[in-house]
């Protein structure tokens, strides 16, 4: 029963809810971002260029086999793929800028030194009139 019970206090820790909820939300995010690169960025880009459709694009190598698909590169996908990584690239990096600038604001702030109790005080002033002597 030791195994079981470390197990359920591992999984209901504050730190394994908060990655799960975030890797939750990435997924999310990187289904968001994919959907922003395919159907909003690459299409005018495309067009911009002259018409192109990038998931179209592939290089066949070879002839094809009688009855098979031909083997292809997809290297349009690729490029998809290369803007969807960048995009999500972005966004953490400013995600983090702003963790760090938040970070930076609180250790600017020093704290006072604490005030030395009576006692402190106390045996200070018996040591100087000790050493005066």
């Amino acid at each position: 029963m030791g195994i079981a019970r470390e197990f359920r206090d591992f999984a209901v820790k504050g730190n394994m809810i908060d990655m799960a909820v975030g890797i939750i939300i990435g997924a999310a995010f990187g289904k968001l971002v994919t959907s922003l690169v395919n159907d909003v960025i690459m299409p005018p880009l495309g067009q911009v260029i002259g018409g192109i459709n990038f998931s179209s694009l592939k290089l066949t190598i070879g002839s094809p086999i009688e009855g098979r698909d031909p083997v292809t590169i997809n290297y349009g996908a690729f490029i998809q793929q290369i803007v969807d990584f960048l995009i999500v690239a972005w966004a953490i990096f400013m995600v983090i800028k702003m963790i760090n600038r938040l970070k930076r604001k609180e250790e600017v702030a020093p704290a006072a030194p604490p005030t030395p109790s009576k006692e402190v005080v106390l045996l200070t002033e018996i040591r100087d009139l000790l050493k005066a002597r």
